[in-house]
């Protein structure tokens, strides 16, 4: 065999090899990234209140403080404090004294299953001390939407949206405040078709129509962007480094089916960190808590966005004069010659 005929021989081998070893490990660390969180789902330091008076919420502290490392607790005066609470974001539900008796207050919009897991905890304790317990739900989920899947199922296509408009963006070759231009009105068309079929059509958004608009196209900015803008200082391999960092991190991280704090740590953490995270976390506050609690997501979503668009304009910025200083060094050639 010659060597020009060995060399594709190689080459053919090498590729093989890599598809054999890299298509396997992709697959494991898919498969890490959205079962092992699922799989791991319960409290953590989540977020409780606890109001009345002291000698009456001592026993239910104790009872909670026996899932060590489970709940957060925070204390409140009165049932008034912590609905309030609850309201702001602050807590994701609270155990009340009242002259009625020990009441849950929770708050299903925030997240289903966090009411649920509540539930369940505390109709465990109930139990033991032969006490029943009324449940309250003060921010409840819309009727239309009570488990959260429509919601849930939203982060998704907002994710492939943003990568999409990024990839097409990049290699249809626009560069430059076109580029930013397109991402911006792919994203606002992006937000209002969508807060068009989650509020106007299926009715499982009930906050302001165009703040959840904003949100929806904040969120697909905030991907497409950072696709967009990785793809225009690595060239078209930072569209796959864009879109494996929102799609096998922020899907999986972002705590849509449950609650961040129902997470591994620091999953649920870094979830927040990344756009499908926030933009999950900034659509349950606007749409259901009136923008409560909406400041830390909508800052990390527009971190995301301007830091993207800042990207795809420096990218712009460097091809630009890579092409100065080759036109320049051939006329020197040019005049030597």
């Amino acid at each position: 065999m010659s060597p020009a005929s060995a060399t594709p021989a190689r080459t053919h081998t090498r590729r093989l090899i890599a598809i054999t070893v890299l298509v396997p490990a992709l697959a494991a660390l898919a498969l890490w990234a959205f079962a092992w969180p699922a799989a791991r789902t319960a409290p953590r330091d989540l977020p409780l209140g606890v109001a009345g008076p002291t000698a009456a919420t001592a026993p239910m502290e104790q009872r909670l403080a026996r899932h060590e490392g489970a709940f957060e607790i925070h204390r409140y005066a009165d049932e008034a404090a912590a609905r309030q609470a609850i309201e702001d974001r602050t807590v994701y539900g609270a155990l009340v004294v009242t002259a009625q008796g020990p009441e849950l207050l929770t708050a299903s919009a925030a997240s289903p299953v966090v009411a649920q897991t509540l539930q369940q905890v505390v109709v465990r304790q109930a139990s033991a001390t032969g006490t029943p317990v009324r449940t309250v739900d003060v921010v409840a989920a819309p009727p239309k939407d009570p488990r959260g899947a429509a919601l849930t199922s939203s982060v998704l296509p907002l994710a492939l949206a943003g990568i999409a408009a990024g990839s097409v963006v990049t290699l249809l070759g626009l560069r430059g405040m076109r580029a930013v231009a397109a991402l911006v009105g792919a994203a606002a068309l992006t937000g209002t078709a969508a807060a068009g079929i989650a509020h106007s059509w299926l009715g499982v958004l009930t906050g302001d129509w165009w703040a959840e608009a904003g949100v929806l196209g904040l969120a697909t900015l905030a991907v497409s962007a950072a696709v967009a803008g990785l793809a225009a200082l690595l060239g078209t391999a930072g569209i796959g480094v864009a879109a494996g960092v929102v799609m096998l991190f922020g899907n999986p991280f972002s705590g849509a089916p449950s609650a961040p704090e129902m997470l591994p740590h620091p999953v649920g953490e870094i979830g927040q960190w990344l756009p499908p995270g926030a933009g999950t976390t900034l659509l349950r506050s606007v749409s259901f808590f009136d923008g409560a609690a909406a400041t830390g997501p909508a800052l990390t979503l527009t971190w995301w966005a301007a830091l993207g668009l800042g990207a795809v304009l420096l990218g712009n910025a460097l091809r630009g004069r890579a092409r100065s200083a080759t036109t320049a060094g051939e006329r020197e050639l040019v005049a030597v010659g």
